[in-house]
């Protein structure tokens, strides 16, 4: 995807109105509450000038002492009416856009986790979390004060005019000319800024990102001594977010000092145009004092326009980029509608040729692989041509088929395809040719919801979150009942193991697992797929680093899940020797490419096979 740098960062009003109508519509009793607010505080800005003309006007008069005190407490009351409406209109913008910008969060967040494995791997963690809280965060005040406050200054504005036009023709034909110019100018100020402020938004985005990767390899920047490269590199992003920054409030500098220009000037004009009303005799002494006060009130709207247009000019960059993000689309679509059968399932793959194409400067999508002519998806008969366009298969022409209730062992050196088949049953990617079928469905006819509860994966990277021991099982689920998490890790025999813990299942875990073993966190996944009970389990076993209680522990788990009271298809991609013995069929990857499959006893009995060639070498040896 476009990283924004160098990209058109013009995006039309229409894209505005599209976002504001889509989060501010549904919320249309606060969007009349706080358009309500507005025009009653329009209404009380625009009666004051009134009563200072009725009161200077009668002071001059020689009128009653009652009528100056009726006047002079009326200013009063209304002045403070008007505060207290400004500051009821201010609540209400900021509820509107913050419970607006939270649903745009939210969706956002939402439509990158369905997004494909490419553009994640393209896309650091924190750049993503500067995208989602960042970019989106910057559009709180847009939608209270884009939506609403604009138009009401506005419309202010306009009734200044209007209001003096009605005094003086003349009067409010020049003010209404002087207007239009700074309108213009903002405009053309805005339109500077929109550039730079995309810029400095990527810029930072990149800082981020930046510092989140840093920040987890911590314990590997301080091993091999890399602080001091680390820290220059963030010195050259910090650079460039300066600049970037920087360019984007010098076009803020540039719009608050033409506007004041123009202010000053607008008043002077108004100054000279009531002394020379005064002095013709076509007005009062009150009624020039409220041309005057009149005009010095244009300035306040035309200035949080001023700065309306500076949040513009921040809120279309990150629109730009929000909208570039909801643009993207994955390439694993969710369209089936085949369930999956309960209980064990099977496993095929038919013909399967698979390859990445992460492109970390495309469109964060995988592309489909073109084979050329004479090659359709499925075939399985022959190799698709090799052209230099083309990357090597990481899965080469790949079948096998695996009944219900049986566990696989998969073998091969690294590199030669064994994580990929996991991703392609898990449907993080779609093979280019061929099809996978579990449980004799077609993936692509299996939505993803019902294929992620029928496949249950344990990788040798467990997540674990800042949470409690049972929000971390039940995966934050709060219709799971304890009952069933205490069931599950008692099956695994592993509840009195967490009941030793300080708070037993209420214990708080530190954020990403801190303070467990890679083992440890391995247990807990264990109970996470139980409590789903799918009928595929695959498994990436913990190669090495295991304490000794942690390791007879994990085996003791491993053997229940798959061998429990309740049969599972499972497959188990090894490491090491002696978790081949659960394995009932062995497949043998090199090259991507199957070159061994069958029962394992019968494998392990024939001396000319791949297998018991491992077997008499040492599998850690040759597999290594």
């Amino acid at each position: 995807m476009s990283t924004g740098r160098g990209a058109e960062t013009h995006l039309p009003m229409s894209g505005h109105l599209r976002l504001l109508g889509a989060y501010l519509l549904p919320q249309r009793g606060r969007l009349a509450l706080l358009a309500a607010l507005i025009l009653a505080e329009i209404a009380l800005r625009l009666i004051n000038p009134q009563i200072i003309r009725i009161f200077i006007d009668t002071a001059q008069a020689g009128g009653p002492l009652s009528a100056l005190t009726l006047a002079g407490g009326l200013f009063l009351l209304v002045g403070l009416l008007g505060r207290g409406v400004n500051l009821g209109a201010a609540y209400a913008g900021l509820n509107l856009g913050w419970t607006a910008t939270n649903r745009l969060r939210t969706d956002l967040a939402a439509h990158l986790l369905r997004l494909d494995m490419p553009f994640h791997k393209s896309h650091t963690p924190g750049e993503l979390i500067e995208r989602v809280d960042g970019d989106v965060t910057t559009l709180a005040e847009f939608f209270a004060d884009m939506s609403i406050k604009f138009t009401g200054n506005a419309l202010l504005v306009v009734a200044i005019l209007v209001l003096l036009g009605r005094e003086n023709a003349g009067a409010g034909a020049l003010l209404a000319g002087y207007t239009i110019v700074v309108f213009i100018a903002l405009l053309l100020v805005a339109r500077i800024g929109v550039a730079a402020w995309t810029l400095a938004r990527q810029a930072w985005a990149d800082q981020m990102g930046f510092l989140e990767e840093r920040f987890g390899g911590t314990e590997d920047l301080r091993g091999i001594g890399a602080e001091a490269y680390a820290l220059a590199q963030l010195s050259r992003l910090m650079l460039n977010l300066l600049r970037k920054a920087r360019a984007g409030w010098m076009a803020n500098a540039l719009g608050f000092t033409i506007t004041n220009f123009l202010f000053i000037l607008g008043y002077g004009l108004g100054l000279a145009t009531g002394a020379l009303l005064y002095l013709r005799g076509d007005v009062t002494i009150g009624a020039a004092f409220m041309i005057v006060y009149y005009i010095g009130m244009l300035s306040a709207p035309l200035e949080e326009i001023r700065g309306q247009m500076e949040q513009l000019q921040q809120a279309t960059a990150s629109i730009h980029r929000v909208s570039e993000l909801f643009s993207l689309e994955p390439e694993v679509r969710d369209t089936g509608s085949m369930s999956l059968s309960a209980g064990p399932l099977s496993v095929e793959f038919d013909g399967v040729y698979f390859r990445y194409n992460d492109n970390a400067g495309g469109n964060g999508r995988e592309q489909p692989a073109s084979f050329g002519s004479g090659f359709s998806p499925g075939d399985g008969a022959a190799d698709p041509p090799e052209t230099d366009a083309l990357p090597v298969a990481v899965v080469t022409d790949v079948s096998f088929h695996l009944p219900p209730g049986r566990v696989l062992g998969v073998l091969g050196r690294t590199g030669s395809g064994k994580t990929t088949l996991t991703r392609l049953l898990c449907r993080l990617y779609d093979p280019q040719a061929g099809t996978i079928r579990l449980g004799g469905c077609d993936l692509r006819e299996t939505p993803l919801a019902e294929l992620r509860r029928g496949v249950g994966l344990v990788t040798q990277d467990v997540q674990l979150f800042g949470a409690t021991v049972s929000e971390n099982i039940a995966l934050f689920d709060t219709q799971t009942p304890e009952p069933a998490i205490r069931q599950a890790l008692g099956e695994l025999g592993l509840l009195d193991w967490v009941l030793q813990m300080p708070q037993g299942l209420d214990t708080k875990l530190a954020p990403g697992g801190g303070g467990m073993s890679a083992g440890e966190a391995q247990l807990l996944a264990f109970a996470r797929i139980l409590l789903r009970d799918p009928g595929l389990v695959i498994l990436d076993e913990a190669t090495s680093r295991l304490d000794p209680v942690t390791e007879r522990r994990l085996e003791r788990a491993i053997d229940r899940l798959l061998h429990g009271g309740k049969p599972r298809t499972a497959i188990i991609i090894a490491h090491r020797l002696h978790t081949l013995q659960r394995a009932d069929d062995i497949l043998i990857l090199h090259e991507g490419r199957v070159v061994e499959f069958g029962p394992r006893a019968a494998l392990a009995a024939d001396p000319d096979s791949r297998f018991s060639q491992l077997l008499r070498t040492g599998l850690e040896e040759v597999l290594a």
